[in-house]
């Protein structure tokens, strides 16, 4: 976490080690107690405090029978893909994106990704564990039991969250890792060998029952959020319970639905390339606020390592009003962005921006 610093990523402030005695028999701190424990040594964190959580909000929502103004789905969904495609660049993975792991500032709409007990640096060929990441966002690779998986498994996640956050609960529920795998079978129809062998090419197995895809508009679209809600509805609900986006989806934000869930990992949209999706262009309008009418959160304050990721999207990320204000020449190359890259290395703050301007 001490190498990781970016605007939406928790900040580890500070570090210290405690210890403590763990009485193994539970007896309390008595003298013969004390004999049959240890001491346990504690890792203690000091980190930003942020009020909220996506899932608190989302579930207040959830409650009030209401889903998140789409708004905010596109401001609290952009940030993680702007935490994510930085974090990948690094080679860490945080294996476990769910809406508890995302941090939020009602005021400001701010989103900082937290939890990275779970993360880590990937490298190809060294095996890693396949139980791993909370199962509703787990990725198939996972279920089909990879070892050998990539950042990918992050992006799945993060296309759980997004149609969570739609839907107003989970997209994939299930009970188990075999019944989760259900859940996305019930919705992306049955993998072809070819996806499978993708996901994982020692799964031997392929005895599966054929159930065709379902475009994603045929699935969702036709109940009414009122029916979904309705238990005692008369309109056909699809899996466990009824999944529905709310009435009136953009159709972009089911598409990007559609590009992050897909079988094989490397057909998934990357994080970077998912922040210059048409369903984010509502952020990019220099007149949108945040509905309390403050401004939106700083979204284009891109360093020049974030520039450097894949230099041919950067003139899609900055809006052209800030290209227009006189920002910082975007690097189109990868021989520009090295040199930008550079040039933020060698200056001691770290911090040099494309563009200093924030949502407007």
């Amino acid at each position: 976490m001490r190498k990781l610093e970016h605007i939406n990523i928790v900040r580890l402030r500070y570090f210290f080690y405690s210890s403590g005695e763990k009485d193994k028999a539970g007896n309390g701190a008595g003298s013969d107690s004390r004999a049959a424990s240890k001491d346990e040594v504690y890792l203690n964190l000091v980190l930003d405090f942020v009020p909220e959580t996506v899932y608190r909000v989302a579930r207040h929502y959830s409650k009030n029978k209401q889903t998140i103004p789409i708004l905010y789905v596109k401001l609290y969904m952009y940030q993680l893909f702007r935490s994510l495609a930085y974090i990948h660049s690094m080679g860490v993975c945080h294996r476990d994106i769910k809406p508890q792991n995302l941090l939020l500032d009602p005021e400001t709409a701010v989103l900082k990704l937290i939890d990275f007990g779970s993360a880590k640096q990937l490298v190809r060929g060294e095996p890693n564990v396949s139980y791993i990441c909370s199962r509703y966002y787990r990725a198939p690779e996972l279920i089909f039991g990879a070892t050998d998986y990539t950042t990918d498994i992050d992006t799945w996640s993060a296309g759980c969250v997004i149609a969570e956050l739609l839907l107003g609960q989970p997209i994939f529920p299930g009970d188990s890792g075999v019944d989760q795998l259900v859940e996305i079978i019930k919705v992306l129809g049955t993998p072809t060998r070819e996806q499978i062998r993708e996901m994982n090419p020692n799964y031997q197995e392929f005895k599966f029952p054929q159930i065709k895809p379902h475009p994603w508009n045929k699935v969702f679209g036709p109940q009414s959020l009122a029916d979904a809600l309705n238990p005692n509805s008369r309109t056909p609900s699809f899996g466990k319970g009824a999944k529905v986006f709310r009435p009136r989806t953009p159709p972009e934000a089911i598409n990007l639905c559609s590009r992050l869930l897909e079988y094989t990992p490397g057909a998934r949209i990357s994080p970077l390339e998912a922040c210059t999706h048409p369903f984010f262009d509502e952020l990019r309008d220099p007149n949108t606020r945040l509905p309390n009418g403050r401004e939106l959160p700083p979204l284009f304050n891109f360093t020049p390592h974030e520039l450097s990721i894949n230099p041919s999207l950067n003139s899609r990320l900055l809006p052209p009003h800030l290209q227009q204000q006189g920002a910082a020449p975007l690097p189109t190359s990868n021989a520009e962005a090295a040199n930008a890259a550079s040039s933020e290395a060698g200056t001691s703050g770290g911090g040099a921006t494309a563009s200093a301007s924030g949502g407007s």
